[in-house]
């Protein structure tokens, strides 16, 4: 086990699963990654070998055939498959805050109907928020659901939905001003916002009568797992679906799973920082210039450093983020934080490492280059790092308000 990254007070079962996770992707994930990667290739045999282990089930309580396991554990499982590939850990992500959502927010039905066969990774989640023309801006959504007798019908475009191709079930936050003057609805835009239970086939084209997956977006980096549109077209969905039953909560409830993906891109962060730093303290002890190994020269010897104290203080801050969420305390502050400073500490990791490397780094040859590229998404995912800072400065100022 290396030095760097270790949480303290773990029990026996939460080692013991981190060490068969990270076993598997020693294993399983690091040797065909790159080529994986590089053929933009989704990695069924991979996901399969997750499926066995029971990761898709690992938070969903033991009633439903899950593990029952905490966020802290489920944070540190992603960090070891980030580790390995961060598209594997986006896979999981979605399908995770889904169960998520549904476990905190769901009917009793809908937790009966939907969370043993997510366990089992038969049912496969993906969640989507945002749309073309808003980015960041939820309150500024505009795809719509109308009741027509017991079903709604929504239209409406959603962009950047991970897993939209394999995922047989969707959570869609559309606004649906229900109960609402046009004046309330405007006023008090997470209040006309509601989260739908949208279940498809998988698979690109028209997944189903009303709702089409058009095909992957061809991206830099975070390849393998596929990203896509979502385009609603008079798609009817029961009015049981509603996540919770009741219209208007669905900002509410999507900011929830957001909070807690927030710990998982920054477990990401770390997962992909260390694995940075592996490839850079290696190379630096083979690679051999002016007569002894680069890991000899006092400006490796401080890069080396930098990073390395960059992927313990992003750990340290996720963890404390995980176990907060896990105690039942909000956590926003210490998500956003976490988030905030993992993803940023890894893009430099990332780059020290690919300095490290020289012209090597720039060749698809060495794992670095892959890396390199998969970074900058994390600074982007689950909210940019500057919403993370409005996130951030909004609580501190709460938190530390100023009594004249």
């Amino acid at each position: 086990m290396a030095r760097l990254a270790q949480t303290a007070g773990l029990t026996d079962i939460q080692q013991e699963i981190l060490s068969t996770v990270r076993d598997f992707v020693d294993k399983e994930i690091i040797p065909v990654a790159t080529e994986l990667e590089h053929r933009d290739e989704y990695p069924q045999q991979i996901v399969d070998g997750l499926k066995e282990l029971g990761l898709f089930g690992l938070m969903i309580p033991e009633e439903y055939g899950g593990l029952g396991e905490s966020l802290l554990t489920y944070a540190l499982c992603v960090e070891e498959i980030a580790r390995g590939w961060m598209s594997v850990s986006g896979i999981i992500n979605t399908h995770f805050i889904v169960a998520y959502m549904l476990k905190q927010h769901g009917t009793q039905e809908q937790k009966d109907h939907f969370l043993p066969r997510m366990a089992a990774g038969d049912i496969r989640g993906a969640f989507s928020m945002s749309e073309p023309g808003l980015g960041s801006d939820v309150s500024a959504i505009t795809s719509k659901a109308v009741k027509d007798g017991e079903e709604y019908v929504l239209n409406g475009q959603k962009m950047w939905l991970t897993n939209g191709g394999t995922s047989s079930l969707v959570a869609v936050l559309v606004r649906s001003d229900e109960g609402l003057t046009p004046e309330e609805a405007a006023a008090k835009p997470h209040k006309s916002m509601t989260t739908f239970l949208v279940e498809k086939e998988p698979g690109f084209g028209e997944v189903r009568p009303g709702l089409t997956i058009p095909g992957k977006i061809d991206k830099m980096g975070y390849k393998g797992v596929d990203t896509t549109e979502l385009i609603m077209d008079g798609l009817r969905i029961p009015a049981n679906r509603v996540l919770g039953g009741v219209t208007g909560r669905g900002f509410y409830q999507m900011m929830d799973g957001v909070e807690v993906g927030r710990v998982n891109v920054a477990a990401r962060g770390c997962g992909v920082a260390q694995r940075a730093f592996e490839l850079g303290v290696s190379y630096a002890q083979q690679r051999h210039t002016f007569g002894k190994p680069i890991a000899q020269h006092q400006a490796i010897q401080f890069k080396l450093a930098e990073m390395a104290t960059k992927v313990e203080a992003a750990h340290a801050m996720m963890v404390n983020a995980a176990r907060k969420k896990d105690s039942g305390e909000r956590n926003d502050l210490e998500a956003g934080m976490a988030k905030y400073l993992a993803s940023e500490y890894c893009k430099e990791v990332v780059e020290d490492a690919f300095r490290i490397h020289g012209g090597y780094g720039f060749s698809k040859e060495y794992e670095i280059e892959r890396l390199y590229r998969e970074a900058p998404m994390l600074l982007i995912g689950e909210g940019t790092a500057e919403i993370q800072k409005m996130i951030i400065g909004r609580r501190l100022l709460e938190e530390y308000r100023f009594q004249g």
